[in-house]
């Protein structure tokens, strides 16, 4: 732990040590504001809710965490600076759990500067606050899932760009899969097993169950197991890749 700790100390205070966290911040705040207010039609809709804010998370997340996750072990390997840190007297397990836990963290930040947004709607009506504290809940380990992807597939490469275009296009395909497009071309002839396993790993689908207030053992377990599972794939990878 001691070890995960220091390694998750370094790496946060990487990111506000350089202007891109707040280039980040600055970013997610204004498309978070923008797409609630203008697409999610938030003052029009007359309802004391967030669920504009939180309906266009998935969207958002789709390319502003592979975009935090790119740098993690491609920026490492490119630079040079990851054998220096696989020297230190740090496990390769603590140095993956301390750089996703503070990459997580930084994300957690970003989203709690919305804070005004709850402000907002406690002020306007009387909301339920206990799902819009689940909303945020959900979101925040929705984006913990996404980061998880994008560092295993930073550690496949020491580009970057490639990194972050191979992550959007796997979390793409997490985030689309249980929608009707999808599901409509796998029923015309897989069996209805297939259909219900291809629809159950959509991200959708999960964090839509809980910002509706209800947090389903099914969907922690979900979203536990696949981050669990990426990071472990995270550390097989850094290992078989240390070398090259």
């Amino acid at each position: 732990m001691r070890e995960t700790l220091a390694v998750f100390r370094r790496e946060f205070a990487a990111y506000f040590a350089t202007p891109l966290a707040y280039v980040f911040i600055v970013i997610f705040l204004a498309l978070a504001g923008s797409v609630t207010f203008f697409l999610g039609n938030f003052f029009q809709r007359g309802q004391a809710d967030l669920e504009p804010f939180f309906a266009f998370h998935p969207w958002l997340y789709l390319f502003l965490v592979p975009a935090v996750a790119m740098r993690l072990w491609a920026e490492e390997r490119k630079s040079g600076t990851i054998e220096l840190l696989l020297t230190l007297p740090v496990s390769l397990t603590g140095a993956v759990l301390g750089k996703y836990l503070a990459a997580w963290a930084f994300a957690g930040v970003a989203l709690a500067l919305t804070f005004p947004l709850w402000i907002t709607v406690n002020y306007l009506g009387s909301p339920d606050n206990g799902a819009i504290f689940a909303g945020y809940v959900g979101s925040f380990v929705l984006a913990g899932a996404y980061l998880a992807i994008g560092a295993c597939i930073s550690a496949l490469t020491r580009n970057q760009v490639v990194a972050f275009v191979l992550a959007c296009a796997i979390c793409f395909v997490f985030t689309v899969s249980g929608t009707s497009i999808v599901l409509n071309f796998f029923s015309g002839w897989a069996p209805r097993l297939v259909v219900e396993t291809v629809a159950s790993f959509s991200f959708m689908t999960h964090f839509q169950a809980i910002t509706r207030g209800v947090i389903d053992l099914k969907d922690v377990v979900f979203f536990g197991s696949l981050i669990a599972l990426c990071l472990y794939a995270n550390v097989v990878l850094v290992e078989w890749k240390k070398g090259s």
